[in-house]
């Protein structure tokens, strides 16, 4: 069931004026940070773990949320994990938190720096950090479980709050689904997630109309060439010329077949061909990363590519049977949608209740970073924000803007955030938007 989107947040929040909302709330979280958030978060950054692997973090998650008041499943896709509190009549809200870290070694100089290590998919011993901000959308989940809790009399209906494993891998979510999380837990009316952003000023948000993370499609261009002696290519069909011109056509693409305010990119990441300097090799593979932003512009990408691989091994004098090989790998990622009414429903309420100056101004979406929160939201449709919390200080802005060091970026092993007002605030907002979907009736 759909619930009415002009609910008035005047009605949904307790009986005080809005100022004294958010001073409450503020305070609230504030002093919850201090006793008990901040302590969680260090653990948390200190012991990051692989994805799928996630199981000394998912059961340190589980245990803060039943304590906060929740019925938690747990060993949803391996490590994943649903927590539910009902509370009355009401709308079905998700709140989704995702849970690994990546293998990077940890050089922050951070008091409470990661030294973990773990053995990986391969079976290598990894260095393993929390290089994406995982660590603050946990911590933030059980703050806001906490808040939720603390406030049962002031909303109504059921809160589900998902930790997800995977998201680094881009299985999470879809495992979670594969096992039918709906069916068991119900489908949510509303769901939303956030990302702890190095690019967005702590303490203040961005929540983007349209799709603030792209889809992805990961492709393998296989070359099937013919092999000779390097003396001698006149006598073969060298597959790494071959790749060596679709490397260089695919470019071409984007910039002359989108429109130039059209959003895509076309990366390839690996090229692997041969075993000798004088050997031509029969054999060579490309991988490529894909990203769009809407169906149409997937279309026009994939079929671009194929048809590009195909007639540059045709030109090549190819037989049919062995021209290039386009294939798509993995899971085909959707993009992020935020849906219109539900995002500009809750920039209201963020702005009545935390104020207008909330929402970065200075943000851009300059790259096409991927998501795998969609799978969630898409099949069946589910209204959805996906929202991002600002985690470096404006200082820090202003002294790369002067030629001092740059912000480190996301799966830097440098990367950092001011984990304070970043749980603060991912808490804060999450919250309100809680609290203005699941009015308690008047």
């Amino acid at each position: 069931m759909q619930y009415f989107l002009g609910c008035s947040l005047a009605l949904v929040l307790w009986a005080y004026s809005l100022p004294l909302v958010a001073d409450a709330l503020q305070k609230d979280v504030e002093k919850d940070y201090q006793q008990h958030l901040a302590a969680l978060f260090k653990d948390f950054h200190r012991q990051p773990e692989l994805s799928h692997m996630e199981v000394k973090t998912a059961k340190r998650l589980a245990k803060e949320l039943r304590s906060a008041g929740f019925t938690v499943t747990e060993g949803i896709s391996k490590t994943g994990l649903v927590a539910i509190m009902e509370n009355g009549k009401g709308p079905l809200v998700m709140m989704r938190a995702d849970m690994d870290g990546l293998p990077v070694e940890e050089k922050s100089g951070l008091d409470y720096a990661s030294q973990a290590t773990q053995k990986d998919w391969d079976g290598n011993v990894v260095p393993v950090m929390h290089a994406c901000g995982h660590d603050i959308h946990m911590t933030s989940l059980v703050g806001t479980a906490r808040r939720m809790a603390a406030l049962k009399d002031k909303w109504s209906g059921t809160l589900m709050l998902i930790g997800q494993p995977a998201e680094e891998r881009v299985g999470g979510a879809k495992g979670m689904m594969d096992e039918h999380i709906w069916k068991k837990f119900g489908t949510p009316d509303y769901a939303m997630a956030f990302h702890v952003s190095s690019e967005i000023e702590a303490g203040k948000i961005v929540a983007e109309e349209g799709s603030p993370y792209s889809g992805v499609d990961t492709l393998e261009i296989i070359i099937h060439g013919v092999g000779a002696h390097g003396a001698s290519p006149h006598r073969g069909k060298d597959p790494i010329v071959l790749g060596a011109q679709i490397v260089l056509a695919l470019q071409t693409i984007v910039s002359r077949e989108l429109a130039p305010k059209e959003a895509g990119v076309i990366t390839v990441g690996s090229f692997h061909s041969g075993t000798k300097s004088n050997i031509i090799s029969d054999y060579a593979k490309l991988q490529l990363s894909v990203r769009n932003d809407n169906p149409q512009t997937r279309k026009t990408l994939l079929q671009a590519i194929e048809r590009v691989a195909v007639n540059i091994g045709r030109a090549a004098g190819l037989p049919e049977d062995k021209l290039p090989e386009v294939k798509n790998v993995d899971t085909p990622m959707p993009p992020t949608i935020n849906d219109k009414a539900l995002t500009q429903r809750l920039k209201t309420a963020w702005s009545e209740v935390l104020g207008s100056d909330i929402f970065d101004p200075n943000y851009q979406r300059l790259g096409m970073g991927a998501e795998d929160f969609p799978f969630f939201t898409t099949d069946p449709y589910i209204p959805s924000v996906y929202f991002k919390v600002g985690g470096t200080p404006a200082a820090a802005f202003a002294a790369e803007k002067a030629g001092g060091p740059a912000v480190p970026s996301h799966h830097s092993p440098i990367f950092k955030v001011s984990p304070e007002p970043a749980v603060i605030t991912g808490v804060r907002a999450t919250v309100v938007a809680l609290l203005d979907l699941m009015p308690r009736s008047q």
